[in-house]
């Protein structure tokens, strides 16, 4: 009798639990972040007359429009930080401003330009020389460390407590913006994938042992703070640091790149989502939001 009256109430509790309501067919979609979001050098490039964002016709965000028939507005952007994002970039708008009050999804992959995470990757990977590689790389690599002498930093130094503060704040206030300018929408923080192995380094991560340890740290950390800023303003998290473990830019079947392309020709974007990684998660979000 005690077990049976447990249960009745067991159930009675589950059953007022709020189920977020399914998206109908052409539900408007805003994807907003960085380029974790836009997809550089994943398959052929969406928008033609605006090629600054690299946003990907087959980034996570455009094949959940496809495969649920939602009406996608894609605003992502390579480079973007929390910054960019509420308070616009050069000539782009605020990213926030293509939100509506009849917005019913968002997603959110942003943070890790905030505290250099992707930048001290590929600075940590260019060496003291950067003289191998595509031109592309190769020039990239000299930019990258003019700017780090310039900052005074470097791949083997962690974000500092104003970075983290400031990411901090940036994210909770997207939620906030988020919640007013859509107060209807379920708001979706997608994490960063995984990128560098939890134990032996491979040729493609050519990272000293304290950028790796940096790198690692860098990227717990930011999907912890993912995390809380999201469970602090009732947003969601789709765990994708989590998911892709074992798929990092040395596994065998890698949801990132490397730093340099495993071979030669298509589009590539040293250290980034792949197709496959922007196909995983599409199908982590499609399985969160049915």
């Amino acid at each position: 009798m005690f077990r049976l009256i447990a249960l009745f109430f067991a159930l009675s509790a589950c059953a007022t639990v709020p189920r977020p309501a399914s998206l109908p067919t052409g539900a408007r979609y805003v994807a907003m972040g960085s380029s974790y979001a836009s997809g550089p050098g994943v398959t052929q490039a969406a928008d033609a007359r605006d090629p600054r964002c690299t946003r990907s016709n087959d980034n996570y965000a455009r094949q959940v429009a496809r495969k649920l028939q939602l009406e996608l507005v894609d605003v992502s952007c390579s480079g973007a930080t929390t910054k960019h994002v509420l308070s616009g970039w050069n000539e782009l708008p605020p990213q926030v401003a293509a939100l509506t009050a009849d917005t019913a999804l968002v997603t959110l992959t942003i943070g890790g330009n905030d505290v250099g995470y992707v930048g001290r990757l590929f600075a940590g990977s260019c060496g003291d020389g950067g003289d191998t590689g595509p031109e592309a790389v190769r020039a990239a690599c000299s930019g990258m460390r003019a700017r780090a002498r310039a900052a005074g930093s470097s791949p083997s130094t962690a974000p500092d407590a104003d970075a983290w503060a400031a990411v901090e704040a940036g994210l909770s206030a997207l939620a906030a913006e988020v919640r007013s300018r859509a107060p209807r929408a379920r708001l979706i923080f997608v994490e960063y994938l995984n990128v560098v192995p939890g134990g032996t380094l491979c040729a493609t991560v050519p990272l000293s042992p304290a950028a790796a340890i940096v790198a690692r740290e860098t990227a717990d950390r930011l999907a912890r703070l993912t995390k809380a800023v999201a469970k602090r303003s009732g947003a969601e998290v789709l765990a994708m640091a989590t998911l892709s473990k074992g798929h990092d830019a040395c596994a065998a079947k890698p949801w990132v790149t490397g730093f340099v392309p495993a071979k030669a020709g298509g589009g590539f974007a040293p250290y980034h989502p792949n197709l496959n990684g922007m196909t995983a998660v599409t199908d982590a979000l499609v399985a969160k939001l049915r």
